[in-house]
C-alpha cells in the first residue's frame, strides 16, 4: 500500500521517468532487431561464419551489465548513447541466433516449391522463408524487449534515467518503497510488452503462413 501511495503521489514524476524508460528501451529493441535479423539472414546464406558470430554474441551476452557500461564510459562517457549501445550489444545474441535457427528450420519442401515457381533471392526470403520462422524470430524479439527493460534500469546508473533512477535513488537511502516504486513500473512494462507482442504475432501468424502457403 505504501508503495502505491507513493506512486500516486509521485505520479508526474514516475510517467516523465517512465516515457524515459520506454523510449531507451524499445529504441534499442528497434535497432538491435535490424541489426540481429539481419545479421541471422546473413549467416544462414553463410553457414561457416555462423559458428564464430554467434561465438562472439554469446560472449557478449556473459559479460555482466554493470561491467560493460563501465568499460563503455571512458569511450562514450555517460548518459543514453552508452546504454544505448550495450542494450543493443545484449540482445544481438538471442536475435541473431533465432532468426538464423528459424530460416535454416524452414522445411525444405517449402523452398523447392518456391524455386519451382521461380523464385529466388530475396523473393524466396520474403515470401517463404521469413513467413514460416516469424514464430522463432518473434520470440527472439519478445525475449530481447523483455531483457531490455530490466537492463534499461540499470542503465540509470550511468546516468541513462528511466525507472532505474527511482531504484538506485532507494538502494542508496536504504528506502524499500522508493525501490519498489521503480520495480514494479518496470516489471509491469516487460509483461504488458511481452503480451503485446504475443498478440501482434498471433495477428500476423496466419496471414503470413497463408501466404507462404499460398506458394
Amino acid at each position: 500500500m505504501e508503495v502505491l501511495a507513493y506512486i500516486a503521489g509521485h505520479e508526474r514524476q514516475i510517467l516523465a521517468l517512465t516515457v524515459q524508460h520506454i523510449w531507451l528501451s524499445f529504441f534499442a529493441v528497434a535497432i538491435s532487431t535490424v541489426i540481429g535479423v539481419a545479421v541471422g539472414i546473413l549467416l544462414s546464406r553463410c553457414r561457416p561464419l555462423a559458428g564464430p558470430v554467434i561465438g562472439v554474441a554469446g560472449i557478449l551476452y556473459t559479460i555482466p551489465s554493470l561491467a560493460l557500461f563501465g568499460l563503455l564510459i571512458p569511450l562514450m562517457g555517460i548518459g543514453v548513447r552508452p546504454a544505448m549501445l550495450a542494450l543493443v550489444l545484449y540482445a544481438q545474441l538471442v536475435l541473431i541466433r533465432n532468426t538464423f535457427v528459424g530460416i535454416r528450420s524452414v522445411d525444405p519442401a517449402a523452398l523447392e516449391a518456391g524455386r519451382g515457381m521461380g523464385m529466388r533471392g530475396g523473393q524466396l526470403l520474403l515470401m517463404v522463408e521469413l513467413p514460416l520462422a516469424l514464430p522463432v524470430v518473434m520470440a527472439g524479439i519478445r525475449t530481447t524487449a523483455v531483457m531490455n527493460i530490466g537492463i534499461a534500469a540499470i542503465a540509470a546508473y550511468i546516468g541513462a534515467g528511466g525507472l532505474g533512477t527511482l531504484i538506485f535513488q532507494g538502494i542508496s537511502r536504504a528506502d524499500s518503497v522508493l525501490i519498489l516504486a521503480g520495480a514494479v513500473p518496470v516489471s509491469a512494462l516487460a509483461l504488458a510488452t511481452d503480451a503485446g507482442l504475443a498478440a501482434a504475432e498471433r495477428a500476423l501468424s496466419p496471414w503470413l503462413r497463408r501466404r507462404a502457403a499460398a506458394v
